[in-house]
């Protein structure tokens, strides 16, 4: 079992900067694939980063060269720093744990965290 609890969001303005914190507990978490989703009001949750055991990383177009997804095994922790940030980056912020190689797909996640609000204004 693996347990997830996000933490650093909150209101910023456009072009401000965040770093999200996701802890992650339990025995084998240091062997998953994490990756971190989101979703805004109205609309399907969706994918954001990911980041293998192997630390090789992933981006959705719509945060790649703003986004930074990272991971410190010795401190049961994975991050996503979010630069530039922009209105339509408002969401609730989720990290999320795969035993097995996951990709961009929802379902292969096996374990998720309560989530974070991110508000970006204009």
């Amino acid at each position: 079992q693996v347990q997830l609890v996000e933490s650093g969001g909150g209101l910023v303005q456009a072009g401000d900067s965040l770093r999200l914190s996701c802890a992650a507990s339990g025995r084998t978490w240091r062997n998953f694939d994490m990756g971190w989703f989101r979703q805004a009001p109205g609309r399907e949750r969706e994918f954001a980063a990911r980041i293998r055991w192997t630390s090789s990383t992933y981006y959705a177009d719509s945060v790649k060269g703003r986004f930074t997804i990272s991971r410190d095994n010795a401190k049961n922790m994975v991050y996503l720093q979010m630069n530039s940030l922009k209105p339509e980056d408002t969401a609730v912020y989720y990290c999320a744990a795969g035993r097995y190689p996951v990709t961009d797909r929802l379902y292969e996640y096996d374990y998720w965290g309560q989530g974070t609000q991110v508000t970006v204004s204009s």
